[in-house]
């Protein structure tokens, strides 16, 4: 038999290095970003002359350049300490994983070079193996701290303590700078932190559509190869994420995705309807996850609202949907929740975007909620019957039917 790789191996060559196009790449050159590249070196220069920088927080909506700057001036930095013969080194930790004071501490431990175990220790015993670490040489060292609002939501004694480690160093040096989404993170911080934190702040402004597209034509001369790409695909990408808040993410993810999909189906160039069909993949993928991660209360509710709408009923009340939502849960042995708890369940689906919910007035009947499915029902089927306690409705084909009929016999 030939190998299954053969024909995939032969199709029509579109990336050259699709990497590029990730989030995680950094380019040589930021376009459209040189003001801030600037301003973050000036407030870094005194780590090149044995002197401690500023502490920084960058504040920016999603994609605008705020961490692949940072990258790139840390980079630029720690070559030229190199040049210098300086020690200043930059450590990239990533708040939405590491999200507690341990786990900060005990990440910098380890890239420290120190034997922390990620459970178990004293947090005050980690906090000095950080300390000793740093202060083992005559260094300055930048620890970046992205999306440090997720941080901050669990508590900031950590950056309470590293704010003022500065006092406790007798050679080295510490820099903070925290990214950030959100530009009100800092209400939960503690006034003396905050203090001693925010000594410096940088705005990242949304890209245009036009700079997105200075953005995409750097990347695709390196992703692509030279004649795959319609002359109206970089336009259209960033038109598209110029309406999302100019996030440069989401024009590169389009423009990668959209290459995905004209490599599978052996096109030799991609096209508009290749953008078109990225953006319906893309929205999908991201329900997708978001429904994955639901709990499983929440999931027999989403798969209730599936019976609904494949039963001819289109938009449906909370009544309806609680009925169905009981029988649902006696089907596969789970406890059932009161209908006011579902109630909050709907109103945390409708924030997701999974589902539209609109209060409606019913006359001296009250009030009631009208709520429509707003996502494509059969990926959301799949995802919902992957959960191993609602997977037994797939061998059920009557039980739709059935449970949405009755609705009607209340």
């Amino acid at each position: 038999m030939p190998n299954i790789f053969e024909s995939l191996m032969s199709s029509p060559k579109i990336f050259r290095n699709r990497d590029v196009l990730r989030h995680s790449y950094t380019p040589e050159h930021l376009p459209h970003r040189s003001e801030q590249i600037e301003e973050l070196a000036s407030i870094l220069v005194p780590a090149l002359k044995g002197e401690t920088p500023s502490n920084i927080f960058i504040y920016g909506k999603t994609g605008t350049g705020k961490t692949a700057t940072v990258r790139y001036v840390g980079r630029q930095l720690e070559e030229m300490g190199k040049k210098l013969k300086i020690y200043c080194y930059v450590h990239y930790l990533n708040c939405e994983r590491i999200d507690t004071q341990y786990r900060v501490l005990a990440t910098l431990a380890k890239v420290l070079g120190r034997n922390v175990p990620m459970t178990g220790w004293p947090t005050d015993q980690v906090y000095d193996e950080v300390k000793n670490a740093i202060d083992s040489k005559d260094q300055t060292i930048v620890i970046v701290l992205d999306e440090i609002d997720k941080l901050v939501r669990k508590g900031d004694e950590v950056l309470y303590n590293l704010s003022r480690i500065n006092g406790e160093l007798e050679r080295a040096r510490v820099s903070i700078i925290g990214i950030s989404n959100d530009l009100k993170f800092k209400n939960f911080l503690d006034p003396r932190v905050l203090s001693s934190l925010s000594e410096e702040e940088l705005i990242f402004p949304p890209y245009n559509a036009e700079q997105l597209q200075d953005i995409l034509e750097q990347r695709a001369e390196l992703a692509f190869y030279e004649g795959v790409l319609d002359d109206d695909v970089i336009p259209y990408c960033a038109a598209l994420a110029a309406q999302e808040h100019g996030d440069a993410r989401k024009a590169l993810d389009l423009l990668r995705v959209s290459g995905e999909i004209a490599e599978k189906e052996g096109a030799d160039k991609i096209t508009r309807e290749h953008v078109k069909e990225a953006v319906r993949k893309i929205e999908t993928d991201h329900v997708v996850e978001a429904v994955r991660t639901l709990p499983t209360q929440s999931k027999a509710l989403l798969y209730g609202m599936i019976v609904l709408t494949e039963s001819g009923i289109r938009k449906f009340t909370t009544g309806e949907v609680y009925t169905v939502y009981k029988n649902l849960c006696k089907k596969i042995g789970i406890d059932c929740l009161t209908q006011r708890r579902v109630s909050d369940l709907i109103s945390e689906l409708d924030m997701l975007g999974i589902i539209n919910s609109i209060v409606i007035s019913k006359g001296r009947y009250g009030r009631t909620r009208e709520i429509r499915l707003d996502v494509p029902i059969e990926p959301i089927r799949k995802v919902l019957l992957e959960d191993y306690r609602l997977s037994s409705l797939a061998e059920t084909e009557s039980f739709a039917k059935s449970t949405s009929l009755e609705v009607f016999e209340i």
